[in-house]
């Protein structure tokens, strides 16, 4: 997708301060400073119009980015740090956990490990969310530019192996400051957005059948 238009339009830990477009969303999930912001910068071609925060568990709020007036890029709060209050962390669980399960224009889950480490609790916790939720994410392992090729290989299967993925299942190695995996994260994204369209319009031209035949 050509991105020529995101702003930022709305922000919110409620579903009435949520947008109601019904646009598609892309959610984009991960611990602290994996880099989701950074990454959503990188897809839409902007330096810091998603927010970037050096400070850990800052992000408390679900940020939705309009892209195109086709879609929402949907950042959440990053979860997994020790220093935020416990009720903080548990009350942003319930918020991103009740998001995934009850939110409908939520059509696919980008969900962020980094590649250097092998994904803890917390990220195998929000895997079990999101299949919960009725969901198979796009795994993005960030920061692969501190790693080399040999060492990707060996942390992708550890990644895999981590988060219980099928060999079907595709992990994405994506690094901000090369945007190595840019492209292939937008593939998988015009994808999808292709057959939501499809599927909207076999909707439509469904009900306009009904209608004939009523008629």
């Amino acid at each position: 997708m050509q991105v020529n238009n995101v702003r930022l339009e709305a922000v919110g830990v409620k579903f009435e301060q949520f947008p109601e477009t019904g646009y598609p969303e892309v959610a984009f999930a991960g611990r602290s400073n994996v880099g989701k912001s950074s990454l959503i910068n990188a897809l839409i071609n902007r330096k810091a119009l998603a927010r970037t925060s050096g400070q850990p568990g800052k992000t408390q709020t679900i940020n939705f980015y309009n892209v195109e007036e086709q879609m929402y890029f949907v950042d959440l709060p990053g979860y997994g740090y020790a220093k935020v209050a416990r009720a903080s962390r548990e009350q942003w669980g319930k918020m991103i956990e009740y998001y995934l399960n009850r939110r409908e224009p939520l059509g696919m889950i980008v969900l962020l490990v980094d590649i250097r480490h092998t994904p803890n609790e917390n990220d195998r916790i929000m895997m079990d969310y999101i299949r919960t939720a009725g969901f198979e994410p796009l795994v993005v392992a960030t920061k692969a530019d501190k790693l080399n090729r040999s060492q990707i290989n060996k942390h992708l299967k550890i990644i895999k192996q981590a988060l219980a993925l099928q060999s079907t299942n595709q992990i994405i190695p994506f690094s901000s400051m090369t945007k190595q995996g840019a492209e292939a994260i937008w593939d998988e994204v015009d994808q999808w957005l292709a057959y939501v369209k499809e599927q909207d319009e076999l909707e439509e031209n469904q009900l306009e059948d009904e209608d004939i035949e009523e008629y």
